[in-house]
């Protein structure tokens, strides 16, 4: 898709930098550039049966409140979670329910460097979900933005459940601010475009 041509390289943000919403806000911008986008689909993968997975429910809790564009439909929240039970025939519902396949933006908690807790990327590609906990499941997306939520290497699902909730509600925050202000901007965009001249 053009909008992923666009963005060949990776951004990494720590959730408490100063300018952390601004910085993923601009390369948000970079991933909604593109004129063929019509529809997006941001699926926010996890559970709240553990707190560093909650990190894509609490994404998606928040943004489904916050979020009333036309063009854009959130799945994934605290209330009704796309897990691994379920993201197959989630998936299946997707390529069934759009003529045109969506722009998807794929949200995923993940494990990592000890220097790298905290940080969120942003990267073209397909997310691989349950690639820190050892499972085998499919990939999907147009883009992936994932939070490093705790260290890898060791126990990851000992780890992934205690982890701390205030470091995940804190990038969760910087998360879904700036994906309202790229798609706010991004319709007013449209709604330029769609002006009488």
């Amino acid at each position: 898709m053009e909008s992923t041509e666009r963005m060949d390289y990776t951004w990494r943000i720590p959730y408490d930098d100063a300018c952390a919403i601004e910085r993923l806000e601009l390369a948000l911008d970079k991933v909604f550039a593109s004129p063929t986008i019509h529809n997006i689909l941001i699926v926010c993968v996890g559970t709240d049966r553990s707190t560093g997975d909650a990190f894509g429910p609490i994404v998606g809790s928040q943004l489904s409140g916050a979020t009333n564009l036309p063009f854009v439909r959130v799945l994934g929240t605290l209330e009704n979670p796309v897990h691994a039970v379920n993201l197959s025939s989630t998936l299946n519902e997707v390529r069934t329910n759009y003529a045109v396949p969506p722009f998807i933006l794929a949200i995923d908690a993940c494990l990592g460097k000890f220097d790298h807790v905290g940080h969120i990327t942003l990267e073209p590609g397909p997310l691989r979900p349950g690639a820190g906990v050892k499972k085998n499941l499919p990939e999907f997306g147009d883009v992936t933005l994932t939070g490093v939520v705790n260290v890898s290497g060791f126990m990851e699902y000992f780890v992934l459940q205690n982890t701390r909730l205030g470091i995940v509600m804190k990038m969760s925050e910087v998360v879904v601010q700036a994906i309202r202000n790229s798609l706010w901007k991004l319709q007013v965009r449209h709604n330029m475009r769609t002006l009488p001249l």
